[in-house]
């Protein structure tokens, strides 16, 4: 069974810039479509980045030109780069896997069967 692990949130000033990591274990990453999911006070979890097992990648227009998903299969992670952050991009980020998504870019939760716990991301001056 698939777990996920987030990590690499924090506090960051606008402008500046994280990179979460989506750590793997017990099934190989590149298996499923991975998405980068996030949740602000308030909101509905959207899916913001995804890439799918033959490495197509997506991204939701707010952040496109700004995050960058990729893959390291050799260590079983996948990473979103996450630049020119602004304040609305505060959110608890979490990463997810699906082995059956149709079109990762759809974000559609219900075919993502795994989940990892969350990052905090807090873009504040």
């Amino acid at each position: 069974q698939l777990q996920l692990v987030e990590s690499g949130g924090g506090l960051v000033q606008p402008g500046g810039s994280l990179r979460l990591s989506c750590a793997a274990s017990g099934d190989t990453l590149n298996t499923y479509a991975i998405g980068w999911f996030r949740q602000a006070p308030g909101k509905e979890r959207e899916g913001i980045s995804c890439i799918s097992k033959g490495a197509y990648t997506n991204y939701r227009d707010s952040v496109k030109g700004r995050f960058t998903i990729s893959r390291d299969n050799a260590k079983n992670t996948v990473y979103l780069q996450m630049n020119n952050l602004k304040p609305e991009d505060t959110a608890i980020y979490y990463c997810a896997g699906g082995s059956t998504v149709v079109f990762c870019g759809d974000y559609d939760v219900t075919e993502y069967d795994y989940w990892g716990q969350g990052t905090q991301v807090t873009v504040s001056s």
